[in-house]
């Protein structure tokens, strides 16, 4: 396997990993506004990513950052098309961790549901947006020869682009209901369970028409759809024997997998091709092209070869501290 190659795969796995840790981040912050009848209730919901949210979104900040080491014109191209839903993100990103912190550090009710709103919003439109934009970017976009964008906004509203936006964001209330059932117990982890069977209906209709709509339009990498489509339908068959059988266990490894997959498609459904130009394939931005000179690389290997492991045992080894269910 070339370095390029080699890098691409592992930026796929810095978002993968990403959006599998935040996801449920995300989930929870929409789901405590509502399963919660009371401040009280919503503390303690949201009191189960406590320990671990902010950590999750260090991965969002290696993947943009291995894009840019490895790729540079990939990160160019699609952070100046999508400037402004980028903005967006780290805007509600900010609104939300602020949001997060300072929720318990004035005692008022007001206060507190102007917090929990906070969260809510701020954790709906990150995986929206996001959704929309690696989707439309993976789709294919009308770029010309120096990966600008020709046309309007509208351009980046396309249909597949809005499917993927809006079938990410019903996977991470999934993943966030999996992983509330997992970590409550009594009455909240019921309403949990409820809110599983709930927001199942739009993952598995959203998740699923976005799927097909992918494997329909695969690129070169299509055998790779064929083994994301199988762990699609695993996920599937796990979300539903832990509900039926009440193994939270199971139906997180479940939404985990979903979410997953769903990424690991949205990236190498065009593969060799990073950003497809709908005006000509001599417009695409490939893996070849945009990759980072082989030194560089290189370079970038060996630092992620000692950094990386270290990153990931202290984050396994926090989940393990914090594994135990939030009592009331």
């Amino acid at each position: 396997m070339d370095l390029p190659t080699l890098w691409f795969g592992l930026i796929v796995f810095f978002w993968t990993l990403y959006f599998v840790l935040e996801g449920f981040d995300f989930g929870v912050g929409v789901l405590a506004r509502v399963l919660g009848r009371d401040e009280a209730e919503r503390g303690r919901l949201l009191s189960t990513i406590a320990p671990v949210w902010d950590g999750n979104e260090v991965w969002l900040v290696v993947a943009g950052g291995a894009m840019f080491a490895a790729f540079p014109g990939w990160y160019a191209t699609l952070t100046s098309v999508y400037y402004l839903p980028l903005v967006a993100i780290l805007v509600a990103l900010i609104l939300r961790g602020v949001a997060l912190e300072f929720r318990g550090k004035h005692d008022d009710d007001r206060w507190r549901r102007r917090c929990d709103l906070g969260v809510a919003v701020g954790s709906a439109l990150p995986p929206l947006a996001w959704g929309i934009a690696l989707a439309g970017a993976a789709r294919g976009l009308p770029l010309d020869g120096r990966g600008v964008l020709v046309g309007g906004l509208g351009a980046l509203l396309h249909p597949y682009a809005l499917l993927g936006g809006c079938a990410l964001l019903a996977l991470c209330l999934l993943h966030g209901a999996a992983f509330l059932r997992l970590r409550t117990t009594g009455e909240l982890r019921a309403r949990a369970s409820r809110a599983l069977a709930v927001t199942g209906v739009p993952a598995v209709l959203l998740g699923g028409g976005f799927w097909l709509w992918t494997a329909l339009r695969a690129g070169p990498a299509g055998g790779l759809s064929g083994w994301v489509d199988l762990v699609g339908v695993v996920a599937a068959l796990g979300v539903v024997a832990g509900v039926v059988l009440r193994h939270d266990g199971w139906a997180f490894a479940g939404t985990t997998a979903a979410v997953g997959a769903t990424v690991v498609a949205i990236f190498c459904s065009a593969f060799p091709v990073l950003m497809p130009s709908t005006l000509g394939r001599m417009h695409d931005l490939t893996v070849l092209t945009e990759a980072s000179p082989a030194y560089g690389l290189r370079i970038l290997t060996i630092a992620g070869l000692v950094t990386l492991p270290a990153v990931l045992a202290y984050q396994g080894w926090s989940y393990w501290v914090f594994r135990r269910r939030v009592a009331g």
